[in-house]
C-alpha cells in the first residue's frame, strides 16, 4: 500500500516507525489516515522481523485528535451531525485494540502537542516518552464530548481518579514534565536530545525478549479486573510458555556464561 498520510519504515534492528504525516493539520486523524494505520499495523503483526514499534508525529505536533473537517464528521450548523459512535466503532476502537494486541512492544514518541484522540492513542502505547516542549490535552469537553479512544480507562489507572477527572472535565493542558511527575508517561527529554533518546530506547527494546515484553503488557492490562488468584494463574500460564522459549534458554545461558544475551524474539 502506498501511504499518503503516514510514513512507515523498518530498520535492520527490527525497529518499525510509523510517523503520522499531516503536519499542516497537526497530524489530525482522518478516515484515510486510519486506513493507512490499519494497513501498517497489520503488516507489523505478521512480520517476524519487527521487534518494536515507535509511533510519532511529523512537524510540530504528535497528533491533534480528530480532524473535524474530514468528510466523516463534518457538518453544517442546522444539519444533523453524523453518528460519532460509528466513528469510534469503525476507527478508534480498532486502532486501540490493534496497539493493545500488537505482537511487539510499542513506544509513543510524543514530539509536540497530543490532544484529544491523539493523547489517547499515545497513552495506549506501552511506553510514552515526550519532548520537554510537548503537552497532553483531553480536549473533548471543549466541544461537548466525552474522552474516548480509551482515555476513560487509561487515565484513572495512570494518575488516579482525582487527576483523571480534572484532566477530563477541565480540559487543561498538561505539560510533558507534569505528565511525567504524575506518572502519566515514562520519561521526558530535552527537545535537542529527543530523537537520539527515542532511537536508543527503541534499539534497547528491539534487543530484548519480545514475547516476554508483550506477555508483561497483557498481564498489566488484565490485572485491574482480576482477583489475585486469577492473576497468579495467568502468570503461571505465561511462565510455563516463556520457560520453554528460545529467548529464556538464551537468557539463562548468557547469565551463566557472564555474557550479553542475544535475544531473537523466539
Amino acid at each position: 500500500m502506498s501511504y499518503q498520510h503516514i510514513l512507515f519504515d523498518l530498520n535492520d534492528a527490527g525497529v518499525a516507525r510509523i510517523t503520522l504525516n499531516r503536519p499542516d493539520k497537526m497530524n489530525s486523524f482522518t478516515a484515510a489516515m486510519h486506513a493507512e494505520l490499519r494497513d501498517a499495523l497489520d503488516a507489523i503483526q505478521v512480520n517476524p522481523a519487527v521487534r518494536v514499534l515507535v509511533l510519532t508525529g511529523a512537524g510540530r505536533g504528535f497528533c491533534a485528535g480528530q480532524d473535524l473537517a474530514d468528510d466523516g464528521v463534518r457538518f453544517t450548523p442546522g444539519e444533523m451531525p453524523p453518528d460519532l459512535g460509528d466513528l469510534v466503532e469503525q476507527h478508534y476502537k480498532p486502532l486501540v485494540q490493534r496497539l493493545a494486541n500488537l505482537r511487539v512492544p510499542t513506544v509513543a514518541a510524543v514530539n509536540g502537542i497530543a490532544a484529544g484522540a491523539g493523547a489517547s492513542v499515545a497513552l495506549a502505547c506501552d511506553l510514552v516518552v515526550a519532548a520537554k516542549s510537548a503537552s497532553f490535552l483531553q480536549a473533548f469537553s471543549r466541544i461537548g464530548l466525552i474522552p474516548d479512544t480509551g482515555s476513560t480507562w487509561l487515565l484513572p489507572q495512570r494518575v488516579g481518579m482525582a487527576r483523571a477527572m480534572g484532566l477530563a472535565l477541565l480540559a487543561d493542558k498538561l505539560s510533558a514534565e507534569q505528565a511525567a511527575a504524575w506518572g502519566l508517561i515514562w520519561a521526558v527529554h530535552d527537545d535537542a536530545a529527543f530523537a537520539v533518546e527515542v532511537d536508543a530506547l527503541a534499539a534497547r527494546l528491539a534487543a530484548m525478549p519480545t514475547k516476554a515484553l508483550v506477555r508483561t503488557r497483557q498481564l498489566m492490562h488484565a490485572a485491574p479486573t482480576h482477583t489475585l488468584e486469577q492473576q497468579l494463574s495467568m502468570e503461571g500460564g505465561f511462565m510455563r510458555e516463556l520457560g520453554r522459549s528460545a529467548d529464556y534458554v538464551e537468557g539463562v545461558s548468557a547469565f551463566l556464561a557472564k555474557r550479553a544475551p542475544r535475544f531473537t524474539g523466539a
